[in-house]
């Protein structure tokens, strides 16, 4: 019998088919699989144009059968078959598939579709095997044919003997070498784990002998193995029953089988988009964070399925970073099986699924954020950062999708609320969105620069997170009203014990000598108008604050003096210690310098930053207590 050679292209071209488009041999199966479903989808829809045949579902179903004896995997199904024409077109020639021939020849309907498309994932069978054999009886026909191929160098057809309709497709699986195990491939075990993974929604049944241990008969303690056939996938998805089949627990369980997480989600997002692009979702938001999330490890992305056929783990171009907490699995038959990464990169369809997907996201998040206030606050315990982060990268692009997600504490409260809420109740003379930013809350309520803020009676913001500041940098206005920190050096607030210009010009010279001791360390001293209680503060000009200063100089790489932010020293002139201050000045200079040292250093306390001679500042209290 005289070999054939391949009519499309050289061996070459097969390996490298085979080495970019897969990148896991276990891939195989699906790939056989999918065919078998398709040579069954073939019959139903021959039998919507003939009368004379008929489509009883119970009748088909694809069948693995692994021997290690000779090391063989079969995969049967009892689909349309092939003659020797469609033998020689569709596995003669690479890249040509019958599928896709069938699809454009016959309009599709009643959720059935063809999966293959590319005609090239046959082929992957000689990832495991050395000799694929096919044996295939057409619909119709009496005669069986058998085809058999080595890999690149060609093939032969003859005929053969089958008693029923379909194919039979029979791996010889290659021997184990040092660097792969090719044993695996005829495990039952293994082979049940790659059906659940890639095959589980096949709507016709995928059955298999499997081995199990019973209790024997009439003899107690004793156990004996039997085989029995069974049934391993589910075949119809949960994704494509309508949502009112579906109960809460039917997706939380869904949500355990697919192992998304170990915690309970706080909400589900079902979709089934029927427009431009039809696809099905089953999308969760969870409740905890995962143990790696905020790590480089983390990969974000969603299962991603072709006609219920997964074919991408996670497929991280559905989901946008601020987004990647969310879990799930899309479903389109609009993506071909057959697709890579670098492909899917530039696919119109997964572009408008994925953009869809972001505004479901969206809605989900704020009707929960509305009619579930305790969920949403678990929530963004775990992922609100995220969303924060998302705020501040790609210079705020994303800043409208995002700022109605936020939350942050408040100071008339104490408790999270949005931007939206803060603004609505905001006093009519009130200018700007007042924050504070800093370790913790039960710092941030001792500062001293939120006295004269809170004595308006204007809320402040507490922001605790060190993207906080950064995010709201890129919003800069929320409802046309900017943000506002309390160590800004302008509040926008006229104190009523603010003080007037004579005490401006009297204190001027003070002010300048107090600025030359502190060189380098201040950009100007001055009186405050915020102060009221106590002695002293920092307060900023320019856009870096200080708690900015303090997360880019704790970032790896940073030096710790790297970034400062112009820092302004500002003096309570009706504090008793201000008094001693202009008597050290008019009498004393050496005492000058120590209490400004001291107030300086008492203000960088105050904001958590570290004192740059711990020794000295020691040795200026002493010399006070003396």
């Amino acid at each position: 019998m005289a070999k054939k050679q391949f009519k499309a292209e050289s061996k070459r071209l097969l390996e490298m088919m085979i080495n970019s488009i897969y990148t896991q041999r276990e891939i195989f199966l699906r790939e056989l699989i999918s065919n078998a479903s398709d040579a069954i989808d073939k019959i139903y829809y021959r039998a919507l144009t003939d009368d004379q045949l008929v489509f009883n579902k119970d009748d088909y179903f694809i069948k693995i059968k692994a021997d290690k004896e000779t090391r063989t995997l079969t995969i049967s199904d009892t689909g349309i078959g092939m003659t020797k024409d469609e033998m020689e077109n569709n596995l003669g020639i690479i890249a040509n598939s019958g599928s896709f021939a069938f699809k454009n020849e016959n309009e599709l309907k009643d959720g059935h579709n063809i999966i293959g498309q590319f005609g090239v994932g046959f082929y992957s069978a000689f990832m495991v095997a050395d000799v694929v054999t096919v044996i295939s009886r057409a619909l119709g026909s009496d005669e069986a044919y058998k085809w058999e191929s080595r890999g690149a160098d060609g093939y032969t057809v003859e005929l053969c003997e089958k008693a029923e309709v379909g194919t039979d497709i029979i791996l010889q699986i290659k021997e184990n070498t040092e660097d792969d195990q090719y044993d695996e491939y005829l495990e039952e075990y293994r082979l049940k784990s790659i059906v659940k993974k890639y095959s589980d929604f096949i709507r016709y049944p995928i059955k298999m002998d499997v081995t199990g241990s019973r209790p024997k008969e009439g003899s107690e303690g004793e156990y004996e193995s039997y085989t029995e056939e069974q049934t391993v996938n589910s075949m119809v998805p949960i994704w494509r029953k309508n949502k009112s089949e579906l109960t809460d627990e039917d997706y939380e369980n869904f949500y355990m089988e697919k192992r998304y997480g170990f915690d309970k989600p706080v909400s589900h997002i079902h979709i089934k988009a029927d427009g431009a692009v039809v696809y099905n979702a089953i999308l969760y938001i969870p409740e905890t964070t995962p143990f790696d999330y905020y790590t480089k490890e983390y990969e974000k992305g969603l299962e991603l399925y072709s006609n219920g056929v997964l074919i991408m783990n996670k497929c991280a171009d559905l989901l946008p970073d601020y987004f990647s907490f969310v879990k799930g699995m899309v479903d389109s038959e609009d993506l071909s099986l057959n697709i890579s990464r670098e492909m899917l990169q530039h696919d119109r369809q997964l572009k408008a699924i994925a953009k869809n997907i972001q505004s479901k996201i969206k809605s989900q998040l704020q009707t929960l954020l509305k009619d579930g206030r305790d969920k949403y606050e678990k929530f963004y315990a775990s992922f609100g950062r995220q969303l924060k982060f998302g705020v501040y990268n790609d210079y705020g692009m994303n800043k409208d999708v995002l700022q109605d997600l936020l939350l942050f504490t408040s100071s008339k409260e104490k408790k999270l609320v949005t931007l939206e809420e803060y603004v609505s109740r905001m006093s009519e003379d009130q200018k700007y969105i007042y924050y504070a930013a800093g370790e913790s809350v039960e710092r941030l309520e001792k500062l001293p620069q939120t006295e004269l803020v809170l004595d308006k009676g204007y809320e402040i913001l507490y922001f605790t997170d060190d993207i906080d500041e950064f995010a709201i940098k890129m919003i800069m206005k929320y409802k046309d009203k900017e943000f506002k920190s309390v160590s800004s050096g302008d509040l926008g607030i006229e104190a009523e014990a603010s003080e007037d210009k004579a005490d401006a010009d009297e204190n001027k010279e003070l002010f300048a000598a107090m600025k030359d001791l502190l060189t380098g360390k201040v950009k100007e001293v001055k009186a405050s108008k915020r102060l009221k209680s106590h002695p002293v503060c920092l307060s900023t000009e320019g856009e870096l604050t200080i708690e900015m200063e303090k997360v880019l100089n704790a970032m790896p790489g940073a030096d710790g003096q790297s970034v400062k932010a112009d820092k302004v020293l500002e003096l309570n002139v009706n504090h008793d210690v201000f008094q001693s201050l202009k008597k050290a000045y008019d009498s004393d200079k050496e005492k000058l310098a120590l209490y400004t040292n001291l107030l300086y250093n008492q203000a960088l306390l105050i904001e958590g930053l570290p004192v740059s001679d711990p020794v000295e500042f020691t040795n200026d209290i002493c010399k006070v207590m003396v």
